[in-house]
Order: structure tokens, then sequence, then C-alpha cells
């Protein structure tokens, strides 16, 4: 497996992605922790906007595991739903108490 991140190739989604502005990267080790790079530029002065980013996300992400696994969408949803539900319950890491240089958590 390599060291190195294997980016999404985006260049087929160019005309979808417009002007758009990336705000979110997340890097997943197997049974390890999550990385994630925040800007919150793109999205707005309000967390809320960020909270909808989500959701939409979340959505989907439960249509692509649909596809990827043939589960059905609602399974995949409520799947998605539960493991959410669980993090906030009992969080298994915290967020960097303070953005980088570049305004980045």
């Amino acid at each position: 497996m390599s060291d190195k991140p294997i980016p999404i190739d985006l260049r087929p989604h160019a005309a979808l992605i417009g002007n758009g502005r990336e705000f979110l990267r997340m890097w997943a080790q197997q049974d390890g922790p999550v990385t994630c790079f925040i800007n919150p530029i793109p999205v707005g002065p309000d967390p809320a906007a960020f909270g909808v980013a989500l959701v939409d996300a979340i959505r989907h992400a439960a249509k692509t595991w649909t596809k990827a696994t043939g589960i059905s969408e609602a399974q995949a949803l409520d799947r998605i739903w539960q493991g959410l539900d669980a993090e906030r319950a009992r969080p298994t890491d915290f967020v960097s108490p303070t953005p980088d240089k570049d305004g980045l958590i």
C-alpha cells in the first residue's frame, strides 16, 4: 500500500464543480483514526452551513454505498446515521484546539 495519499480524480467532474471551492479533505486509516483538514472560509461564517453540507454529503454517501455494495440506500443511510450517533455520544478523538497558520483545523 502506498504511503502517499491517492487523490480522487475530479477531472471528469470539472463542469459540476464549476467555480466551487474545496472546504474539506478526509483520510481514513484501516481500523484507525480519520484525519480531516477543514477550511471554513468557502462555507461561510455560520457553522450551521457546514452541518448542512455534511448532511448533503451523507445522503450522497448512502447512494454511493448502494452502488458499491448493493445494500439499499435506506440501509446505508441508517448505518451512517448509527455511526454518527455513536461518535456523537462517545467521541473517539478530539479536534485540534487551534487552526494552523492557514486557518485550517
